[in-house]
C-alpha cells in the first residue's frame, strides 16, 4: 500500500499544471516561450496575474494533498516521503516528458502539509526576500537557505513555530535546496551577468 501512495503522490506531482492551462485556455505551450519553464513564475510572465496565480495555487495543492495522502490512509510512514514523490513528479512529470518545474511551489504545499504555522514562516521569508531582490530566482535559492537553515535551529529558539527537530525534514530541506540552487544554473548565469528578469515591484523592480 505505501508504494501504491508514493505512486499516487508521484503522479499527483506530475500535473503539469502550467501546460494544461495555457493549452486549455490560452492556447499556448508555455514551454515555447519565456525561459521554456513549465512553472509558476514562467506562466505569470508569460500568461500573466490569473494564470500564475491558478499555477500557483495548484502546484501549492500538489504537494499539499500528496503528503496528507499516507495520513488520509493510515500509513505509518512519514508523511514527508509522499510530499517528496509529489516534488519530484513536479520536476520529473510522467505526463510532460519528464520536463517540469523547479520544485519551489510544490515544496511549499509539502511544508503547508507538515506544519501551517511553518509554512506561513516561509512565505514570509520568501516575500520579504522577493521585496528585496525583486527578482523570484534569486529569491526562491535565497529563501530555499534560509528555511533549510530554519529547520535546523528554529525549534530550539521558537518552537511555537516548529515544535521538534524532524531529522527526515531536515534532510529532504538540504537536499530539496540544493536540488533548487542546481535546477537554477542559467538563472544563476543570468544574476551575475545582470540580466535576469525583475518583478515589478520591491526594492530593484523592473520599473525603476
Amino acid at each position: 500500500m505505501t508504494l501504491v501512495v508514493l505512486l499516487f503522490a508521484y503522479l499527483l506531482g506530475s500535473i503539469p499544471s502550467g501546460v494544461w492551462i495555457g493549452k486549455a485556455f490560452y492556447q499556448k505551450d508555455i514551454r515555447q516561450f519565456g525561459s521554456g519553464n513549465s512553472g509558476t513564475t514562467n506562466t505569470f510572465r508569460v500568461l500573466g496575474k490569473k494564470a500564475g496565480l491558478m499555477v500557483l495555487f495548484m502546484d501549492i495543492l500538489k504537494g499539499t494533498l500528496a503528503t496528507y495522502l499516507p495520513l488520509f490512509f493510515h500509513l505509518s510512514i512519514n508523511p514527508l516521503w509522499a510530499g517528496l514523490a509529489a516534488i519530484l513528479g513536479h520536476t520529473f512529470p510522467i505526463f510532460a516528458h519528464f520536463k517540469g518545474g523547479k520544485a519551489v511551489a510544490t515544496s511549499a504545499g509539502m511544508l503547508l502539509a507538515y506544519s501551517p504555522i511553518f509554512f506561513l514562516y516561509s512565505a514570509s521569508i520568501f516575500v520579504i526576500t522577493l521585496l528585496i531582490t525583486s527578482t523570484v530566482s534569486l529569491t526562491s535559492m535565497i529563501a530555499a537557505v534560509l528555511i533549510t537553515l530554519s529547520t535546523i535551529f528554529i525549534p530550539n529558539i521558537a518552537p511555537a513555530i516548529l515544535a521538534h527537530k524532524d531529522p527526515l525534514l531536515i534532510s529532504l530541506a538540504i537536499v530539496i535546496t540544493l536540488f533548487i540552487i542546481l535546477r537554477h544554473r542559467e538563472n544563476i548565469k543570468r544574476i551575475i551577468n545582470g540580466t535576469e528578469s525583475r518583478v515589478p515591484f520591491g526594492l530593484r523592480s523592473s520599473k525603476k
